[in-house]
């Protein structure tokens, strides 16, 4: 699977982050941030994945803007 992290511009491609380097990330970091263009279906399919290992996972929208597309998804994993 892979997701698309969020914009670090307005301008910007959002890089893509496949689960396994989340994995792997997850030794340094618990909080993630990804694009609106990801689908719900796969942060949810995400959030399963980690809580199937044993991690407590959260995920919340994040506003950074007035329109209403204006925002990010955060994510914290937590083991």
């Amino acid at each position: 699977m892979k997701l698309k992290l969020a914009r670090t511009t307005l301008k910007a491609k959002p890089k893509i982050i496949a689960l396994k380097k989340l994995e792997e990330d997850l030794a340094t970091q618990s909080i993630f941030y990804f694009d609106k263009d990801n689908s719900h279906k796969e942060l949810k399919a995400m959030i399963e994945h980690f809580e199937e290992q044993g991690f407590s996972v959260y995920m919340r929208e994040v506003k950074y803007g007035l329109d209403e597309n204006e925002y990010i998804y955060e994510v914290h994993i937590i083991a």
